[in-house]
Parts: structure tokens; C-alpha cells; sequence
């Protein structure tokens, strides 16, 4: 195992110190908790947003906390949910009279954690909250029935649902309004990834788990969460008309629909790569008669230095699309 690092231990903590030192005029630790980040620049009298969720996906939780997206995030270990603890801080630090909204991906965990922090801020400080629940990998289940959550992993995708979300409470709208933004961004977006070598937590030393030099993994999670098949090696080409194949029928798409597009490396792929994917993700959006509205291409939710990439596809609607279109100014994402 070859990282940059003091001890295993310390990874994390000091992360989060480099972290609040190169953004301290955007993020802050709410009471000293270096797990608990909120933003700075606390707006009142709208609804706050919170996620959460494990290390080791940068920018994905943390990142997206600042103007126009997050208010405040709780993070864990690597690949390990945040304590209801963590999540209570934050709630009701960021509470700015509107109640809080959670976003969280659908792992266990999260969800359980997250469920017993909104009882806490609601018993304890009268908070009201509600969540929404993201998942967005078409490979990780069938898609869930009408009202439901599913089994769905939430991944890249995710993002879209926190920039959406985010624009609505800058506007002012009320709780139900936006979560209503949120799940519906949520139910739009569809995400597949492909993964062409494994990670290493620092405190395990070794990958989480082998793939061979001529071999990929198709629909591989991002905490190395089996995919629906692992092959031999493919082109480019090849690689993303697999993907399409699944992520286009899936809502489905329709001719004449309008998208957004995010083409995202899992820590350790160029960003020769992922533009040269995007060519071609672009080729199969026109012949299926779909229009590209914007196209996000880099590093939005990674798991360490996997190597390989997900891409997501957002369908849009007029209101989804003015929010998308919103400005945004966080550590990890500006929009202007």
C-alpha cells in the first residue's frame, strides 16, 4: 500500500484539518466536531439541507456543502455511516427556520442513522425534518415500484438531487416544496459505473477486493459492491454502449427529451478518459433523439483510487432545469 499519510489512524482527522484550512472562509466544524461540517455563510429563513455519509468519496459528501447546494454534512470513516450523533449536530446547526431537509443515498446505515437523528431534533428541539432517499445505480436492482425507495444504490447521481434541492431552498420554497424538487430530481436521474481496478482503505492495507489486469466489473458499486458482470476488457466503445443500454431504457428516456449529463472518474481515470467516454456518450444521446442541456465531466463521487468512471443521465423538466442552471459556489463545485 503506497499513500501519502502519517498513521491509518489519523487519515481521516487530519484530512478534515487540510480540509477546514484550504476552505475555512466556506465550511466550519459545528462545535468543534471536525465530523460535522456546516456552512459559514448560514442563510435564515429557509429550508436547510443536509447529507452524510462515509470517506473516502470525495467531493461526494462533504463537498457539496456551501451557496446554493448543502448547509451542512456529517461524515464517518471510510466507507462507514456517520453516527445519529454527528447528524443531530448538524440538523440543528444549520436550522434556519424552514426545518431540514436529509438527503441521504439508500444504505442501511445512513438511513437508520439519519431516521433516528430527525426523531432527536424533533423531540429534543422541536425541529421538523424530512429526507429524501437517492437511488440512482440501475445496476444495483430492478426499479423500485411507484412511491417506493427500492434497493437502489445511491452513487453519482446524487449530485444532481443536491444542486436541484439546493436552488429550490435559495429561492425560499417551504419544506414540502423541497423535497417534492428532490425527490423528483432524484427519479430523473439514472447512473451506471464500470470499475477497472480496486481500492485500498488505510486501515485494512489491502484492496478491498482483486480484478485482473485484462478483466472490469460492470455495474460495480463505489465501496467495491459487486456489479452485474465482470469481463474481460473492453474498448471505449464498447464499454459505454453497455452502459447506455442499461441507464437510456431504464426510465426510460424518450426522443425530445432534454438532459443533463455527468460523466464521473472513481478517483485514479484522466481526464483524458473521461472526456474521451463523454465523445462518446454524446454519439448515443443523439441518435436516441435526446438534447444535452449540460454536460459535467471530473471527479464527483469517488471511492479512493478505484480506477473507472459511472455515468449519469438527468432528465430535465423546465423547473429542474432553472434550478440545475443556478448559481452554486461550494469547496468542490462552482456554478456562476
Amino acid at each position: 500500500m503506497k499513500k501519502l499519510m502519517n498513521n491509518a489512524e489519523d487519515f481521516i482527522p487530519e484530512m478534515l484539518e487540510g480540509l477546514y484550512a484550504a476552505h475555512s472562509d466556506q465550511i466550519t466544524a459545528a462545535e468543534g466536531k471536525p465530523t460535522c461540517l456546516v456552512s459559514t455563510k448560514k442563510k435564515e429563513n429557509k429550508v436547510a439541507l443536509v447529507t452524510g455519509g462515509g470517506s473516502g468519496h470525495l467531493p461526494l459528501f462533504l463537498g457539496y456543502v456551501g451557496e446554493g447546494m448543502l448547509d451542512g454534512c456529517a461524515i464517518g470513516g471510510i466507507f462507514q455511516s456517520p453516527s445519529a450523533d454527528d447528524m443531530l449536530t448538524v440538523t440543528k446547526n444549520v436550522e434556519a427556520g424552514k426545518g431540514v431537509l436529509y438527503i441521504l443515498g439508500n444504505y442501511n446505515g445512513d438511513k437508520y442513522n439519519f431516521k433516528m437523528a430527525g426523531e432527536m431534533a424533533d423531540m429534543e428541539y422541536d425541529i421538523v425534518t424530512d429526507s429524501v432517499i437517492a437511488g440512482d445505480d440501475v445496476a444495483s436492482g430492478p426499479v423500485p415500484e411507484p412511491g417506493e425507495v427500492g434497493i437502489r444504490r445511491g452513487v453519482a447521481g446524487i449530485f444532481f438531487v443536491y444542486k436541484c434541492a439546493g436552488a429550490a431552498a435559495d429561492e425560499g420554497m417551504d419544506l414540502p416544496a423541497v423535497k417534492a424538487i428532490a425527490e423528483r430530481a432524484a427519479h430523473n436521474v439514472r447512473t451506471m459505473g464500470v470499475a477497472l481496478s480496486p481500492c485500498t482503505v488505510p486501515r485494512v492495507g489491502k484492496p478491498s477486493f482483486t480484478i485482473a489486469d485484462d478483466e472490469m466489473e460492470l455495474g460495480m458499486g463505489i465501496h467495491g459492491e459487486p456489479g452485474i458482470k465482470r469481463c474481460k476488457l473492453m474498448n471505449a466503445d464498447d464499454t459505454v454502449s453497455e452502459m447506455m443500454g442499461k441507464i437510456l431504457p431504464d426510465l426510460p428516456f424518450q426522443s425530445g427529451d432534454e438532459v443533463a449529463v455527468l460523466v464521473n472518474g472513481l478517483g485514479a481515470t484522466p481526464l483524458e478518459e473521461q472526456y474521451l467516454v463523454y465523445g462518446i456518450v454524446a454519439k448515443h444521446l443523439k441518435e436516441a433523439g435526446l438534447r444535452v442541456h449540460r454536460t459535467y465531466v471530473g471527479e464527483f463521487a469517488t471511492s479512493l483510487e478505484m480506477a473507472g468512471l459511472s455515468i449519469s443521465v438527468f432528465k430535465l423538466d423546465d423547473e429542474l432545469k432553472r434550478l440545475l442552471d443556478k448559481r452554486a459556489d461550494t469547496p468542490f463545485f462552482k456554478q456562476f
